[in-house]
């Protein structure tokens, strides 16, 4: 895979997107990558008509149904051009467009809730961020249990922090074996890149590139920057996958709370599924 077998990590398992912040979204073969991230990643989110908030599946006692909503473009998103059309379908099965005049009418019926669906970085003042919340479950070895914090987006974007999340099968076949009884799928934790390890890693291995630049496929050079805290999100119920609050309560137990890592794109390109992925 390399001229430097040494430096190899794995290759690319998984590509995902998720058009619409904390909707369920695409999983593809080939991706460009830009400066923000994945082509299309995050490009929209709903916004609480009552408190500005974006929408978000960290407080599911407020948007308990957003995990049912589907999110997917019409079109590839090309970099540098404007977003294609987004097609969002709801839990009943109706599917309504990002271009629909009564758009926001079918999503806050839908969601029980006044909300419109906006583009990142539309409609603020240069400058200004966005806020969202998460709710903390009353569980041991969280810093806010049973209790509800209000954060800031980076400023522009509807991502909570990096632009780019990468998981490994490595800290994926870990989970397991600390929990067998719980399901540990990749879309339980919203990455953009899955990454199969090869023989011989073990553990929540991704953990260790923080600081170090990773090749992915010939174009893409991606920086890590840190590990990944998680939250509610990663025990609610999704597509076959059900809720479980002991999938975070081993997370916390054995990782500090941390799966994946975050990082920043030092140089775009396409990736495609089975590109290496290696160190640089």
């Amino acid at each position: 895979m390399s001229s430097n077998d040494q430096t190899v990590l794995g290759s690319v398992a998984g590509l995902w997107r998720y058009p619409v912040k904390s909707m369920l979204g695409e999983e593809l073969d080939v991706v460009e990558i830009t400066g923000q991230g994945l082509a299309g990643d995050r490009a929209y989110a709903l916004v609480d008509g009552s408190d500005g908030r974006v929408a978000t599946a960290k407080n599911p006692r407020k948007w308990p149904r957003l995990f049912d909503c589907e999110a997917a473009f019409v079109s590839d998103p090309i970099a540098g051009a404007r977003n294609p059309l987004v097609r969002i379908t709801l839990p009943d099965g109706t599917i309504v467009t990002s271009d629909a005049s009564d758009r926001n009418t079918i999503l806050s019926q839908a969601l029980d809730r006044e909300v419109t669906l906006e583009a990142a970085g539309s409609g603020r003042e240069p400058g200004a961020t966005s806020t969202s919340e998460a709710y903390w479950p009353d569980m041991e070895g969280l810093a806010h249990p049973d209790s509800v914090t209000e954060f800031e987006l980076p400023e522009g974007t509807f991502f909570d922090a990096g632009v780019v999340n990468l998981l490994t099968t490595s800290t994926l076949e870990r989970l397991r074996d600390i929990y067998p009884q719980g399901r540990f799928e990749s879309p339980r934790f919203r990455p953009n890149l899955v990454v199969q390890t090869i023989g011989g890693m073990d553990g929540f291995v991704e953990d260790g590139w923080a600081g170090q630049t990773l090749a992915v496929g010939d174009e893409v050079r991606l920086s890590i920057t840190r590990s990944c805290s998680r939250c509610v999100m990663t025990t609610l119920p999704q597509g076959d996958l059900p809720r479980d609050l002991d999938i975070l309560r081993t997370i916390v137990k054995s990782n500090n709370a941390h799966v994946g890592v975050y990082a920043s794109v030092v140089r775009v390109g396409t990736v495609r599924r089975g590109d290496c992925v290696r160190v640089v």
